[in-house]
């Protein structure tokens, strides 16, 4: 069972290295199935979303903070409740659907730019710390 485990860690991390890989896939073998433009666009942002937090609480982690994961959830969760409360008011009711989808993607956004930011500073740490 741990190979196994191990597999599945290593698949992981091998494509969760650069998030955009998972989204070209995704989208390629979207388009193949015939999946219009925004459909494939849609279903690639859902699936990077998994490999963003991923890597992004990696590039926290390496930052000094031991608790990445749970920083990205607490975001997540509030802004879950930001959003569900807005569709209380407006509405009257919370369709689930509708916020989970919305949060997943607001995620995905989150997470492209801290991604990009992270590893900016990442690597800039890096440099410095390598010539210094």
């Amino acid at each position: 069972m741990s190979i196994i485990w191990d597999a599945i860690v290593y698949a992981y991390a091998s494509v969760a290295i650069v998030p955009v890989i998972p989204f070209l896939l995704v989208f390629f073998w979207a388009r193949w199935r015939g999946n219009e433009r925004n459909q494939a666009i849609k279903l690639s942002m859902d699936v990077t979303t998994f490999f963003l937090v991923g890597c992004v609480s990696m590039l926290l982690n390496r930052l000094g903070t031991s608790f990445g994961p749970y920083i990205l959830l607490l975001f997540i969760l509030i802004l879950g409740g930001l959003l569900g409360g807005a569709q209380n008011r407006a509405r009257g009711r919370v369709d689930s659907r509708r916020l989970l989808r919305a949060v997943w993607r607001l995620t995905f956004f989150m997470t492209t730019v801290l991604y990009v930011v992270l590893t900016i500073v990442d690597i800039s740490i890096r440099i410095v710390g390598k010539s210094a």
